[in-house]
């Protein structure tokens, strides 16, 4: 599954920077206000050689039928130079920039100008207009939640005009990919940049701005806590969605009738893989309120992390399985597919219940059942930025007592079951289980980091009730 953050109570501290009655330095919600080496390092690193790696992987498949070590051993040997994978690489072309830019406008008059109507038929579903968590500046932003309608509508449009009436091909998407590529990236660095020239210039919320005095880091990690175009157009809400989550079903689709237009059919590994993550991608849409809530909106900063990481990194990287499966018609057996299918729904109730049960526990401040009992919790209390003092409780019964992010756990199976759809052929479509187990890690060790500052000695009490953060008696 991608990484969707475990929702977090909003996480402030007086301005002297001291919390729950202890010292902490500042820049503990969301990014930091200074920059050590290591860090810098890193931020530069990624800035470089990420745009580099999504190129790579989107190459290998296109020019060495997904091989990751092909490129590198026909430059080794001298089969081939730097210079003639790069004449082979499809260039930008009118076709795919026209069709991305009519793909982001239609995505964003969905966003605004069409105000949620599912909330009001579905039961159970939370749309329209909610509230956000409190920002440092304690400020509460307003959102239009209409995710899930925005997905139903275009994948209605998508069904009609490419099925029922034909106006394109459903492979038109595989059949720009690489030119898409470059158009994603366009879109990417000119809204980080955007985003880092507005919160220097014309901030929406000042107070709620963080500068570290490194252009490197502000421009990677965001400067604005929340950049707003008029009322209701928030960059994190829309670019964290949409286009990339969006558009995320959409491309397996194209992957699937480009399997089909080239084999013949569409192979039981290819359909587990779009079923697997169509859950994921309704579950996300579905319950786009709760994502409010979460590390993403709460704490993160926007700027190229999540600008470009959202437009480029996101839609290229976490749909390599299908692109492969194009490539290589994996057929599973049976007993392999049903396992397979058994793993990922296994790890999606996980990932679903224990965020279930945290929320629900947050939203009836603990007068609930988890698992038929009353739920067990450690009380805690907490200072906010204009001094007052705060009590919450942190939940220690159902999945949130086996571990303090088994929610991660769920969500590390699912992906693992997305990678073994492709077989063991080829390392590529195994790279999103790697990246995702990476960056659950450090999410799950940032946000600790964070509530230690937040909660102090009540958080030692936590971590002792609950003292493994992912897997029981491992980690």
């Amino acid at each position: 599954m991608a990484a969707k953050s475990q929702p977090s109570t909003p996480k402030t501290k007086s301005l002297d920077g001291v919390t729950n009655g202890r010292t902490t330095s500042q820049g503990q919600w969301g990014r930091a206000w200074e920059v050590d080496w290591f860090s810098l390092a890193s931020i530069i690193f990624l800035l470089l050689f990420a745009p580099f790696i999504v190129y790579y992987f989107i190459m290998a498949c296109d020019q060495y039928s997904c091989a990751l070590t092909g490129p590198v051993v026909d430059i080794a040997t001298g089969r081939a130079q730097l210079s003639d994978i790069w004449a082979k690489t499809p260039p930008i072309t009118r076709e795919a920039a026209q069709l991305y830019a009519f793909w982001v406008t239609f995505q964003v008059l969905l966003y605004t100008c069409l105000p949620d109507f599912c909330h009001k038929f579905l039961p159970g579903y939370v749309g329209g207009i909610q509230e956000g968590a409190v920002t440092p500046a304690g400020i509460v932003n307003k959102y239009q939640i209409n995710g899930l309608q925005a997905w139903l509508v275009t994948h209605l449009l998508w069904f009609v005009t490419a099925h029922l009436l034909s106006w394109f091909s459903p492979t038109i998407i595989f059949d720009n990919w690489i030119p898409l590529l470059w158009c994603a990236n366009i879109l990417g660095y000119a809204v980080s940049t955007f985003a880092m020239v507005k919160g220097y210039l014309f901030p929406t919320s000042a107070r709620d701005c963080k500068f570290t005095g490194n252009f490197f880091y502000n421009y990677m990690m965001g400067i604005e806590f929340n950049p707003r175009i008029g009322e209701w157009f928030d960059f994190k809400l829309f670019f964290n969605g949409r286009p990339g989550i969006v558009a995320w079903t959409l491309i397996n689709l194209s992957f699937a009738a480009k399997q089909r237009e080239l084999h013949g059919h569409v192979t039981n590994a290819m359909v587990l893989v779009n079923v697997l993550q169509a859950i994921y991608v309704l579950d996300f849409f579905w319950n786009e309120t709760w994502y409010l809530k979460t590390i993403d909106i709460c704490h993160d900063h926007f700027g190229w992390y999540l600008g470009w990481g959202d437009c480029v990194w996101l839609p290229y990287l976490y749909t390599l399985q299908g692109l492969y499966l194009v490539y290589h018609p994996v057929e599973l057996s049976t007993p392999h597919a049903v396992g397979i299918l058994l793993l990922g729904l296994v790890g999606y109730y996980i990932f679903r219940v224990a965020n279930h049960q945290k929320d629900l526990f947050r939203r009836t401040d603990g007068r609930c059942l988890i698992w038929g009992r009353k739920p067990k919790s450690i009380e805690c209390s907490y200072t906010s930025a204009d001094g007052q003092r705060h009590h919450s409780k942190l939940l220690v019964s159902g999945f949130g007592g086996v571990a303090r992010h088994f929610n991660y756990v769920g969500d590390l199976m699912g992906s693992l079951a997305y990678c073994l759809a492709c077989g063991g052929g080829h390392l590529l479509p195994y790279f999103y289980v790697v990246y995702m187990a990476i960056l659950l890690t450090h999410r799950c060790l940032r946000d600790e980091h964070r509530c230690a500052s937040k909660y102090g000695r009540d958080w030692e009490r936590y971590t002792a009730a609950v003292p493994y953060r992912l897997l029981p008696g491992i980690f």
